[in-house]
């Protein structure tokens, strides 16, 4: 009887129930580079600017980055302390966040030298910029925005 119910418990557990990923990452790295891509194409037919492009995968970063924050306390359930310190919570994001969905974690946070309260997570190479090739009509365009916006 015990075996069928224990049987029973493992099937219905939800992804959200599973533990974050150690160090490998869940969707292949072309598998991410092609829905990226498609999404940089799908917000390029709705917007005029480079300004505006930049801004839209910021704010889908941003949408992202709460999510995976979200996800990753949920799965981590024991031992997830509430962090209030803003240092703190940007470190999780800098080591813990980027590691799940950027495969290593960022290379530096660094405070901006003329504000005490802001604060910039440093990535020396974005996976996001490795396979994008920018058109001339699209001049400075950044798609780490979209990762700026994670953080």
């Amino acid at each position: 009887m015990s075996m069928s119910t224990n049987a029973a418990s493992k099937s219905s557990k939800t992804i959200v129930d599973r533990p974050m990923p150690k160090g490998k990452t869940e969707v292949s790295l072309s598998s991410f580079c092609f829905l990226f891509s498609e999404m940089v194409q799908y917000c390029q037919n709705r917007i005029n600017t480079t300004q505006e492009l930049e801004k839209k995968l910021a704010e889908i970063g941003h949408s992202v980055g709460i999510r995976m924050l979200e996800l990753s306390s949920l799965r981590e359930k024991t031992g997830f302390k509430r962090e209030i310190k803003i240092v703190g919570i940007l470190s999780y994001i800098k080591d813990t966040i980027w590691k799940v969905m950027f495969g290593k974690a960022a290379d530096s946070l660094e405070r901006v030298t003329d504000k005490e309260d802001e604060y910039m997570i440093h990535e020396k190479d974005p996976l996001v910029n490795t396979y994008i090739s920018v058109p001339k009509e699209y001049g400075h365009l950044n798609c780490a925005a979209f990762v700026a916006g994670v953080g």
